[in-house]
């Protein structure tokens, strides 16, 4: 009984870890990016 239940419980954490590999390698993790465009005055006087 005991065996059955451990045995599940590492299945259970191998595929929660590949299922945490595939999403670091295949999810969409870059942030947005945008242009920004800002003036800058060279000579303040």
């Amino acid at each position: 009984m005991i065996g059955r239940l451990i045995k599940a419980l590492l299945v259970l954490a191998i595929i929660a870890f590949l299922g945490l590999v595939a999403f670091a390698y295949l999810g969409n993790l870059t942030p947005p990016q945008t242009e920004v465009t800002k003036p800058v005055v060279l000579d303040g006087n």
